[in-house]
């Protein structure tokens, strides 16, 4: 340890002689490895049956994947992650929409096709390891089941949150601030969100939403238009 005399001028003890450049390899030297890989959404939604959610929890907003597959079985529902109750509900209510909308989709070529015959779904939240719960999935749910049944891919450039009723409406949930900044941390520049949320946009830094598309919804429809690359064509616009 270096001990300065009482009465030393002091204005030039700590001066650099000479200029520090910080370069990406010092920057990860210091601050250590990057904490969200922005290449990990498009991975991840490279197959159908995957979207993009987004979620809040005590320590602020997250990125949730939900993947659905399908399998030969009897028509069950099967639901892994963690899951409360509500969320089960959601999930249960995705599908319920899902198969009653077959046709309208262009999933099924009549209505009186079962979407569930002689096959089981199987819904997965990652992070098995975290309780997972809360209504906010089910427009996720909705799009992931679709684009499962459709063989479509979701766009990985976009993610979402909103709670929908049985009819499809789209409603507003908490933590749209939090889960916003969530998503500009993973690279995602488009987040659909419940209309009767746009009050909440006010919270979120000018400068996060400069960079990101905002995509306003009132129907689960609207969101699938938004979800899929091209939208997400119906063969009726009615709303149950």
């Amino acid at each position: 340890m270096e001990v300065i005399p009482m009465g030393h001028d002091m204005s030039n003890t700590y001066e650099n002689p000479s200029p520090m450049t910080v370069d990406e390899a010092m920057l990860e030297k210091v601050l250590g490895p990057p904490r969200f890989d922005d290449t990990e959404a498009a991975d991840r939604v490279a197959s159908p049956g995957v979207s993009v959610g987004l979620v809040w929890t005590s320590v602020g907003g997250e990125v949730q994947f939900v993947e659905a597959t399908a399998m030969v079985g009897k028509g069950d529902l099967h639901l892994t992650g963690q899951l409360g109750d509500v969320i089960k509900e959601s999930a249960q209510l995705a599908l319920t929409w899902v198969r009653a909308r077959a046709a309208d989709l262009n999933l099924s070529p009549a209505s009186d096709i079962n979407l569930l015959e002689s096959r089981d779904i199987h819904i997965h939240f990652p992070a098995g390891a975290v309780p997972k719960d809360g209504p906010s999935a089910g427009v996720t749910l909705v799009t992931a089941l679709v684009s499962l049944f459709s063989n479509r891919k979701v766009r990985a450039d976009t993610a979402m949150t909103g709670e929908m009723t049985l009819r499809g409406i789209v409603l507003p949930v908490g933590g749209v601030k939090d889960k916003v900044l969530a998503a500009h941390r993973y690279g995602i520049k488009r987040v659909i969100l419940p209309e009767r949320n746009l009050k909440d946009l006010s919270e979120v830094p000018s400068p996060i939403l400069s960079g990101m598309e905002i995509l306003l919804v009132k129907h689960i429809e609207d969101v699938l238009d938004h979800a899929f690359e091209g939208g997400c064509p119906l063969k009726s616009r009615s709303k149950l």
